[in-house]
């Protein structure tokens, strides 16, 4: 199991070493994570604030990973996975301990289970899908997110390379 952090660092040095194929934003400040974790009553794992801090929202594609941002269109709004948190608890029910880090045609929701951290207070990663009864379908896709940022981000590299 590779740690959440160490994962997040190699996912920068794969995003800033490959800028011709993947896309990133500018990073977020401390004051303004903080301002997203207290939209969703909910707390980053290190290996998310990581990266958030770092590239804010980014891509590789075909993957987009949510992070935190803003635009001048939404003006002071924070998008993202706050956003997409906060839809997703009225619009499909999601339980108030996910948080969502993606939306993917395979996976559906891709949560992070924040009732669940381990000793590094990495939280693990769900695919849920919302149209099941009983709360959800869920299936484990990784230990923590810096581990599935890693995976996502060396498949689709290695696809795009010649």
């Amino acid at each position: 199991m590779t740690n959440g952090l160490q994962a997040a660092d190699q996912v920068i040095s794969l995003v800033r070493g490959n800028e011709d194929l993947a896309h990133h934003g500018v990073g977020c400040s401390h004051e303004v994570i903080a301002r997203a974790e207290a939209e969703m009553s909910l707390s980053f794992p290190p290996s998310y604030r990581r990266l958030i801090e770092e590239f804010g929202t980014w891509d590789v594609p075909p993957t987009e990973f949510l992070g935190v941002y803003q635009t001048p269109a939404k003006g002071d709004e924070l998008l993202g996975t706050p956003a997409h948190t906060r839809e997703d608890r009225v619009v499909l029910g999601l339980p108030h301990h996910f948080m969502v880090v993606m939306h993917d045609d395979v996976w559906a929701v891709v949560v992070l289970d924040t009732s669940q951290p381990d000793q590094d207070g990495e939280y693990p990663v769900f695919a849920w899908n919302p149209g099941v009864l009983d709360g959800g379908l869920m299936e484990k896709i990784a230990d923590n997110f810096g581990e599935l940022a890693l995976k996502e981000c060396q498949q689709n590299l290695s696809w795009s390379s010649p």
